[in-house]
């Protein structure tokens, strides 16, 4: 089905949450939030399960395969009562069907065209009222204690506005899953990239993508949209997610704008989640390596690049990465 309306959220909700505004200085607040960020919860028990019944799961699905069923039955152990929306952006592999009748607390929107991510999310999100919403990925599924842990986080701190967990890969090592802003240097050393492997400990490297892991909780500049629970007064006022980011980058987007307004982006290390990766783009890999550099384009072009000088600069440098995964990819596929 098409999006409902603009595929905005744009109800006015329940007052809306005041960015955190401190009044002492820039030392001392750090300070503050430090000793703050330590503190043990003390949150009760009937307020950690109003957070996680105030939450709605919202699963974006293309061509995921089988790990759309593995997924929904994560979320009926770690969240039973928390209703689910899967939004299948028009998948040709039928990986849908678990979520058809499933469980009367699943709801499926099936579209007939291939929307895109961020679109899909703000379709998902017009269609729930809960105050937290939570984003997972299909190919993601849910420890015990997830969604209660990142829900504690939110309720203790109001200025926040999204939390992401600890994202573990298939073997349990940890994903660079907490990011720094990038810019036109510290772009080139990404999470997978060739100059990222070559020089590991380099400073350029640990900015984008901090190490090594800290256990503790943390504010973060943004989080992996695999997973993230989203306080939904602070999207409002953002609108939501850009829609002009058809397939990655609409995260990083997201929290900056957050950020924009005074609130902030938090890791919670305690909550975890596992996350194979790449599984609803594999089918599509060439497709999807094109959709990501046009995705960091649009995010440099608005957040980094200011002039047009350094703009068609980024453009250059992302095209010329690009074609090299593109070449390395059709190598790979040959058998060369």
């Amino acid at each position: 089905m098409p999006p409902v309306g603009s595929g905005r959220h744009d109800r006015a909700g329940p007052k809306r949450d005041a960015p955190h505004s401190p009044s002492c200085s820039k030392r001392d607040e750090d300070t503050r939030q430090k000793g703050e960020d330590q503190k043990p919860y003390s949150i009760s028990r009937h307020q950690l399960r109003r957070g996680m019944s105030s939450s709605v799961v919202i699963v974006i699905n293309f061509n995921s395969g089988r790990h759309l069923e593995r997924c929904l039955d994560s979320i009926r152990a770690d969240a039973p009562q928390a209703p689910v929306i899967v939004v299948d952006n028009a998948s040709t592999d039928a990986s849908q069907r678990p979520a058809e009748g499933s469980n009367t607390r699943v709801r499926l929107v099936a579209n007939t065209v291939n929307v895109g991510f961020a679109k899909a999310v703000n379709q998902a999100i017009a269609l729930s009222d809960e105050p937290y919403i939570l984003l997972l990925n299909p190919d993601c599924a849910l420890e015990p204690g997830a969604l209660e842990g990142l829900a504690a986080e939110l309720d203790r701190f109001p200025e926040c506005a999204i939390v992401g967990p600890r994202i573990l890969d298939a073997d349990g090592g940890v994903q660079g899953s907490v990011r720094g802003d990038p810019n036109l240097l510290t772009g080139l050393f990404g999470r997978s990239s060739s100059l990222t492997r070559m020089f590991p400990r380099s400073g350029l490297a640990r900015r984008n993508v901090p190490t090594p892991v800290s256990d503790e909780r943390r504010q973060a500049d943004w989080v992996s949209g695999a997973c993230m629970l989203c306080r939904r007064t602070a999207l409002d006022q953002v609108q939501g997610f850009d829609e002009r980011y058809f397939l990655y980058w609409e995260d990083a987007d997201l929290c900056k704008r957050l950020r924009a307004k005074g609130f902030t982006i938090r890791h919670v290390p305690g909550s975890r989640v596992r996350h194979i990766g790449g599984q609803s783009s594999r089918t599509a890999r060439r497709l999807a390596i094109r959709a990501f550099h046009r995705s960091a384009y649009l995010y440099y072009a608005t957040h980094v690049a200011r002039t047009p000088v350094v703009r068609g600069l980024a453009w250059l440098m992302l095209q010329a990465r690009c074609q090299l995964m593109l070449m390395t990819e059709r190598s790979e596929t040959s058998g060369l």
